[in-house]
């Protein structure tokens, strides 16, 4: 009853998934830092995510883990799996018994899947977005092949839920964690659009400021901050900040333009 891309990108593993279903995104994705990803979905086998991150944690190429988990699995007629690892081609299956159209496509890194869609246009649409976009970070890439596919017509239900999950050694918040991204859209008319509203909303507050944009703060630049901070009641930039959820983004001596703009009410 959904639609999803597992991918690798680099050190980065990730998920995407779309549904005419309550929060899919709490049940669908797995993903470790190391290690790779899975989805699983149609009748879900939640257990597949312990386990094929147990497998994929042990060097387990993505058929393979495919191959066991669907082995010892009673109902996989019912289930849809996808799987990447730390190397080589994404694999994906579809049981006998989804309901159409079922089906799924994978290559290198990225394994695309979904259930009671449109058509096979649906994959189609998103391996051609997936592969077409590979200068987007990961979690960009994945909800552009998952707008592809909603495109392209989703699931043939309607539309209600939506998420993007991607782990990396230590992109977590503040470094101290592996989840870059973890993005739900629940119970929503538009839930890819929401997405991707989301996403824009999460790399402006913890996205990274590139070194070759920052502007040095002086002269006159310091002067209109300096006024800017005092016309909304703050002394000095950090305490700004931190009211905005921009902290992240201040760099000593020096100003990211994304903050700028947010300061001067343009983002």
């Amino acid at each position: 009853m959904t639609f999803s891309i597992v991918a690798r990108a680099g050190d980065a593993y990730g998920v995407a998934v779309a549904s005419k279903f309550l929060a899919a995104g709490a049940i669908v994705p797995a993903a470790e830092a190391g290690a790779g990803a899975l989805a699983t979905q149609a009748w879900a086998n939640v257990a597949f995510r312990t386990q094929g991150l147990a497998l994929l944690r042990t060097g387990v190429r993505a058929e393979d883990a495919v191959a066991g988990l669907v082995a010892s699995d009673p109902g996989r007629d019912q289930r849809q799996l996808g799987v990447v690892g730390a190397d080589g081609p994404g694999a994906t299956f579809t049981g006998e018994e989804c309901p159409a159209w079922a089906g799924g496509v994978s290559g290198d890194g990225y394994a695309i899947q979904g259930n009671i869609l449109t058509g096979p246009e649906v994959v189609r649409e998103m391996e051609a977005a997936w592969l077409a976009a590979a200068e987007l970070p990961l979690a960009e890439r994945l909800v552009a092949a998952l707008a592809a596919g909603d495109a392209a017509g989703g699931d043939s239900r309607g539309r209600q839920s939506a998420a993007v999950y991607v782990v990396e050694a230590g992109a977590g918040y503040a470094g101290s964690g592996d989840v870059a991204c973890d993005l739900r859209v629940d119970d929503h008319p538009d839930p890819v659009t929401e997405l991707r509203r989301l996403l824009d909303v999460h790399e402006l507050l913890f996205g990274r400021p590139d070194p070759e944009s920052l502007l040095e703060i002086r002269g006159e630049l310091a002067e209109e901050i300096e006024a800017r901070l005092k016309e909304l009641g703050h002394d000095t930039l950090d305490q700004w900040a931190g009211v905005e959820n921009l902290e992240g983004r201040l760099v000593e001596g020096r100003i990211d333009p994304i903050v700028l703009a947010r300061l001067r009410g343009e983002a």
